[in-house]
């Protein structure tokens, strides 16, 4: 039996920009090791099943290398999937099950808005390692699950950084995210993730990071809504917005390609 998969490009209006992530909708539950399989033969950052259960919809996402609790583009581009293709109507918000908990995603004035848990950054000292990684003295080091958040001096330091990857993958926590002030005007806050021991050496757009890039930015620039352009050599446009202890993450998406799995 074949089952239909389908990329789109997420946190982005424009084709072959953004973060891709591929989507399989399923009748129901499917075979862990075939799920990992279908992962790793696709070598997105992340790829989405997703299936409909009571109150809403199951939805998982996996790496080349691992299970995540939650991702921003993959939501995002699941539930692109799930109104474009008519499984739910536009007018009718999604809730998906997860790792996380239950988190939902709505469409507002062209734009799908994900509500995620707010994950503010506990702050923590540099370790040598860290610094090594970064090559730079950062501003601020806080610590969010399964991450560490970098504050950098410059907006430059973030667009030009090269990490060393293998050092990265020494530290305690898988996800580096790393952070500046823009300083064009065009945006509030620029940002880059790096994951190499999930198989992601840099993620093409992170929207889940924005559950700990919006509290931390809300704080400084003191306001609760936001705009963030991810700045890696696919880009992305982010708008965030905090809401009690939720932060509501908001993107565009565009399909560009489906496919069939033939095993």
């Amino acid at each position: 039996m074949e089952q239909t998969l389908v990329q789109i490009d997420a946190f982005t209006n424009e084709p072959y920009r953004g973060n891709p992530a591929a989507v399989c909708v399923l009748e129901g539950p499917a075979d862990e090791e075939w799920m990992r399989l279908v992962a790793r033969e696709m070598n997105l950052s992340e790829t989405a099943f997703v299936y409909p259960i009571e109150g809403g919809f199951q939805l998982r996402w996996l790496t080349p290398r691992a299970e995540v609790d939650l991702c921003g583009h993959g939501t995002l581009a699941t539930a692109h999937l799930l109104w474009e293709d008519g499984h739910v109507s536009s007018e009718s918000p999604i809730r998906f099950m997860t790792r996380s908990g239950w988190v939902s995603a709505s469409l507002e004035s062209g734009w799908i808005v994900l509500d995620f848990p707010l994950n503010p950054p506990q702050a923590v000292e540099p370790s040598q390692t860290l610094l090594a990684v970064l090559g730079f003295t950062p501003v601020f080091v806080g610590h969010y699950p399964a991450g560490t958040l970098v504050v950098a001096p410059t907006d430059d330091l973030v667009r030009g950084l090269r990490p060393n990857l293998t050092l990265l993958e020494e530290l305690p926590e898988p996800k580096l995210c790393v952070t500046a002030r823009d300083s064009t005007g065009e945006v509030d806050f620029v940002s880059r993730l790096f994951a190499p021991s999930l198989g992601i050496p840099e993620d093409p757009v992170n929207g889940n990071s924005h559950t700990v890039l919006g509290p931390y930015w809300a704080a400084e620039l003191d306001r609760p809504e936001l705009t963030s352009r991810y700045v890696s050599e696919r880009g992305g446009l982010i708008r965030v917005e905090l809401a009690g202890d939720r932060v509501k993450i908001k993107g565009q998406a565009v399909t560009v390609m489906r496919a069939s799995l033939l095993f």
